[in-house]
């Protein structure tokens, strides 16, 4: 593929503008997850799943049609952890996006997170996953696979020193 064979295009404010590949063909896809904590004592941890590609992440999913973000993260979060008692924190909504291929097709994605508390500490792991672990903030910091996924812990964790 040429360097011509790729235009760019305006999508919204928040990425305001993405490569289209050739014929302009794009998917789209939109995601809702949360990053979910549980407090012992002084200490917090949060929680990440692996995935069988490699990258370590919290718990998100499809949003399906006609259903809001917040059903679509207490869907996925049950599909993939078990978990259901979760107390979502107010005033949490953060989005990232990002590019990726499938199939040589470009997909963007628009993932919506939430910040939610649960006093489970038991994870039953859905086969989307491999393994999970609870951590502290700075060793969960480390251990995210992606940039945005960082930033975004850093922001939850910002936004429950605040709220203390």
């Amino acid at each position: 593929m040429s360097d011509k064979a790729w235009r760019w295009k305006k999508l919204n404010s928040v990425n305001p503008y993405i490569f289209l590949d050739e014929g302009g063909d794009l998917n789209r896809e939109r995601s809702a997850g949360a990053i979910i904590f549980r407090e012992e004592g002084e200490e917090r941890y949060y929680l990440l799943l692996y995935h069988p590609v490699g990258h370590w992440d919290f718990p998100k999913g499809h949003i399906e049609k006609k259903e809001s973000e917040i059903k679509a993260a207490i869907r996925e979060i049950k599909e993939e952890t078990g978990i259901e008692n979760l107390e979502f924190v107010d005033g949490f909504r953060k989005e990232i996006n990002y590019n990726f291929r499938r199939k040589d097709k470009l997909v963007y994605k628009e993932v919506v997170f939430y910040l939610s508390k649960t006093e489970k500490k038991e994870v039953k792991l859905s086969f989307e996953h491999k393994d999970y672990v609870w951590l502290p903030y700075t060793e969960a910091l480390e251990r995210l696979s992606y940039d945005n996924s960082k930033n975004i812990l850093k922001m939850a964790e910002i936004f429950i020193e605040n709220k203390e």
